[in-house]
């Protein structure tokens, strides 16, 4: 990784100081990812982006060529949820000679609703994606990261980490485990050169919602409008995060201030106020 900083139009957030020589995004088409995309293109040699639809991951890829002629862009769709396709990601990886020392597990979902009532396909998908899928990558990919002297992983998980929350029990738990996992791996890897970071977003319009919703629910339901932060903000403040080699990132100062207010909490008290908010 080498310094850099060129200006990306956002002055309320400071610049990443590094540079990658290879990007993996992960869940790239839209949202959160694609704007992964778009800001660290002026600080990668070479990106990878990965998703199911592949139209959207070529479109997202002649914008990035457009506007950034020197980046090389590589698309690779897969369903990470399928073990057959992450393998094979992979090994089309190992054939390209792609080693990122960036890795950006992207990749979610959500189901908002009862677990009694859930269906079990899209729950069991849910942890394949969530749980399953960003271990397995992160495991394939790691000991070229390593042999190659280091890199940053940056894990998207969520505020709900924090939280037992009803209606999002199985969601928040997969993202518990995100947030728990990254924190651990961080410490395993210090060593090698590797940073690990967890991020930790507020709720976020992108078209999350649209997959986790179930009929008329809405998944945005526990939250109010002036909770939410944009995804440019919630990239920008990632990448900075990942600069500065911080082990979570809260960004926007409300959620940053809630994760704080729910850190000092005892369970108790967080019970009660789970227990006690408005569900339908």
């Amino acid at each position: 990784m080498s310094s850099s900083s060129p200006p990306t139009g956002r002055p309320d957030v400071e610049e990443p100081t590094v540079q990658y020589r290879c990007g993996l995004i992960t869940g790239a088409s839209s949202g959160i990812g694609a704007e992964f995309a778009r800001q660290l293109a002026h600080s990668c040699r070479v990106l990878v982006l990965v998703a199911r639809r592949s139209e959207a991951l070529e479109e997202l890829a002649t914008e990035l060529r457009q506007s950034n002629p020197d980046l090389t862009v590589r698309c690779l769709p897969a369903d990470l949820t399928d073990d057959g396709q992450r393998q094979a990601l992979v090994g089309r990886m190992h054939q390209a000679s792609l080693v990122p020392d960036l890795v950006i597990n992207n990749a979610g979902m959500g189901d908002y609703g009862e677990f009694a009532s859930s269906e079990w396909p899209k729950v069991e998908a849910m942890l394949r994606l969530n749980v399953e899928a960003l271990t397995a990558l992160t495991h394939a990919l790691l000991p070229g990261m390593i042999s190659t002297g280091g890199g940053a992983i940056l894990n998207v998980s969520s505020l709900a980490s924090l939280l037992p929350i009803p209606d999002f029990a199985v969601y928040a738990a997969t993202k518990a485990y995100v947030t728990s996992f990254s924190e651990a791996l961080r410490l395993e890897l210090k060593d090698y050169g590797l940073s690990v970071t967890a991020l930790c977003p507020g709720p976020v319009h992108t078209g999350f919602g649209d997959v986790a919703r179930r009929g008329e629910n809405r998944p945005d339901e526990p939250f109010r409008e002036w909770f939410y932060v944009d995804a440019p903000q919630v990239v920008a403040e990632a990448l900075q995060g990942l600069a500065l080699n911080r082990p979570r990132v809260f960004p926007g100062w409300k959620i940053a201030g809630a994760a704080v207010l729910l850190g000092l909490l005892p369970i108790a008290i967080l019970r009660i106020a789970m227990g006690s908010r408005p569900r339908r």
